[in-house]
């Protein structure tokens, strides 16, 4: 495999290892991610520093990208506070859905011009946005828009680019405690160990989990697979 690959969130935990699983596999990785995420994680791997939630920064940051890249992956997203969804401000509603689903839309638009032909794209959606559990509203309903805007765009992009996503259940990064890169990390907001017990194969997802499902949606093995959801749980959700 080769060709250029734009991550979108490319140093954030799933995104080092997809990172790193991408150059192994012969790919040229081009990383795009908040200013405070690359600083706490720097790289040898070209690297623009982006606001996802301006489309300013995002176009600014595309615009200086090869016209040729084989591939584009949107990892960018975080949670906020568990709350009811009765008891959400309009704030955090549209910070959350900013941050997850209209970044993921912004990153698309800016870039799709920029794949060539046979291309594809991998959205970071979530078992969140397919089953629901209290607490997590706006970004459950984000996630779940991820899913929407995979088959829209699918359609709408075929047949030149395909367009897929995964949906994780909780892997065990920095995510968990806010975002990387973001200020209001904290601690876990459950309990790892009990959670990790809910799941038939008996552990808490790690990154590497989740790269490789990202990286076959990416390659010709996926070549007839485009508007998908490829679930990545073990076996916490069975659709």
């Amino acid at each position: 495999m080769s060709g250029l690959l734009a991550i979108l969130g490319g140093r954030g935990g799933i995104g080092r290892a997809v990172s790193e699983a991408a150059a192994d596999a012969g790919y040229h990785p081009v990383i795009l991610d908040l200013p405070a995420s690359i600083e706490a994680h720097p790289t040898d791997l070209p690297t623009f520093p982006i606001d996802p939630s301006s489309p300013a920064s995002l176009e600014a940051a595309v615009g200086q990208l090869p016209s040729d890249l084989e591939g584009l992956i949107s990892l960018q997203g975080f949670m906020a506070d568990n709350q009811a969804m009765v008891e959400i401000s309009e704030e955090i509603w549209s910070d959350v859905l900013d941050g997850n689903l209209t970044a993921s839309w912004r990153i698309a638009k800016a870039a799709q011009s920029k794949l060539k032909d046979g291309a594809a794209i991998v959205f970071a959606g979530s078992g969140l946005g397919h089953y629901a559990r209290a607490g997590y509203g706006p970004y459950a309903i984000a996630k779940a828009g991820i899913a929407a805007l995979t088959r829209q765009l699918a359609l709408e992009l075929a047949p030149r680019i395909r367009v897929n996503s995964v949906a994780p259940s909780a892997v065990d990064t920095a995510f968990l405690r806010g975002g990387t890169g973001r200020p209001d990390a904290h601690r876990p907001r459950f309990d790892l160990d009990a959670y990790a017990e809910t799941i038939p194969l008996g552990r808490i997802a790690t990154p590497e989990d989740v790269t490789g499902p990202i990286l076959f949606l990416l390659s010709p093995a996926a070549g007839y697979m485009t508007g998908q959801t490829l679930h990545v749980n073990g076996g916490a959700y069975m659709p």
